[in-house]
C-alpha cells in the first residue's frame, strides 16, 4: 500500500489554496472576512465554488451571489469542504487511466458522497457536507492503483469468485481502497475528521464505535449495491455490528438513494 501512497502523495500535491485555507481557518484571529478575501484571489475558484454552494448540494433560498455571503451563510468549513471538492475533480482527472472510466468513477463517487451527506443529516450529524467530500474521496485509491499496476489491478477487477468487492480487494491487494485513500488523505494533511473516516471503513472494530465511519460504510455499501445490483443482488448495506449506532430502516435508505439519483447529476456537474 506504501507505494501508492507514496506516489499519490508526490505526483499530486494539495494546492496551494487548500493548506492557506485551512492555516486561515485555524486562526482564531482570523474571521470571515479573511476567508472570503482568501478566495477571492482566484476568479476560476470563486466562479466554481459560487457554482457549487447555490447547486443541489445547498438549496438555499436565495442565490448566492458572491463569496462574502457564501461564507456568512454556509462557514468557513462548508466552504473548505468545497475547495476539497473541487480539488478532488482535479486529482481524478490527474489519476485517468485506461483501466478506468473516469467520468463513471466520478460519478459514483459524487452518488457516494451525496448518500453519506444524505445520512448523515438524517442523523443529525454535525458538519454533514463533509460527508460529501469523504464519499468523493473514499476512492481515490482505486484510480491510484490502476494507474500504478494497471495489469494486477484488471486482474482484480475481473475476478468474479465470490464475496464483496472488499473480500477481493483484500485478496489481490492486501488491502481496502477505501484504507488506502484515507492515507492518502492523511499525508495531504486533510482534518482528522475527513480521513479517519474514510481510513477505516468497513473496520469491523470501528463500524462498531464510530459513528462516523459507520455511516460512510453505509454511504459506500449502498451506491455498490446501486451501481452492481446484478453483481451484489443481496449486499449487506447495515451489518450486525452497526446496527446500534445505525437504527436505519429500508425507507430512509431508499429516500437516500432517492435524493442521491436526483442531485447526483446536478453536482457532478457543478463541480465540473
Amino acid at each position: 500500500m506504501n507505494q501508492f501512497i507514496e506516489y499519490a502523495t508526490q505526483s499530486f500535491t494539495l494546492p496551494d489554496i487548500c493548506l492557506r485555507l485551512r492555516n486561515v481557518l485555524d486562526d482564531p484571529r482570523s474571521d470571515m472576512d479573511d476567508i472570503a478575501a482568501l478566495i477571492s484571489i482566484d476568479p476560476s475558484l470563486t466562479a466554481k465554488l459560487l457554482r457549487l454552494a447555490n447547486s443541489a448540494l445547498f438549496r438555499f433560498p436565495a442565490q448566492i451571489e458572491s463569496i462574502s455571503k457564501a461564507v456568512s451563510v454556509i462557514g468557513g468549513e462548508a466552504l473548505y469542504n468545497l475547495v476539497l471538492a473541487e480539488t478532488a475533480n482535479i486529482a481524478f482527472k490527474h489519476f485517468d487511466n485506461q483501466c478506468l472510466i473516469v467520468d463513471k468513477h466520478w460519478e459514483q463517487s459524487v452518488f457516494t458522497g451525496m448518500l453519506a451527506k444524505y445520512l448523515a443529516k438524517d442523523m443529525n450529524v454535525r458538519g454533514s457536507d463533509r460527508f460529501f467530500v469523504m464519499g468523493i474521496l473514499q476512492n481515490l485509491s482505486e484510480l491510484v492503483i490502476a494507474k500504478c499496476e494497471p495489469v494486477k489491478y484488471q486482474q482484480y477487477a475481473k475476478d468474479d469468485s465470490p464475496g464483496t468487492p472488499w473480500d477481493r480487494q483484500v485478496a489481490h491487494f492486501g488491502f481496502l481502497f477505501s484504507e488506502c485513500s484515507g492515507s492518502i488523505m492523511e499525508q495531504w494533511k486533510l482534518p482528522m475528521p475527513l480521513f479517519y473516516p474514510v481510513k477505516f471503513a468497513h473496520n469491523r472494530v470501528k463500524l462498531a464505535s464510530d459513528l462516523d465511519v459507520s455511516l460512510l460504510t453505509c454511504a459506500i455499501r449502498l451506491s455498490t449495491a446501486h451501481y452492481q445490483r446484478e453483481r451484489y443482488p443481496e449486499l449487506d448495506i447495515i451489518s450486525p455490528d452497526m446496527v446500534r449506532l445505525l437504527p436505519l430502516d429500508d425507507e430512509v435508505l431508499q429516500n437516500a438513494k432517492l435524493y442521491a439519483q436526483k442531485e447526483t447529476n446536478k453536482v457532478a456537474v457543478s463541480v465540473l
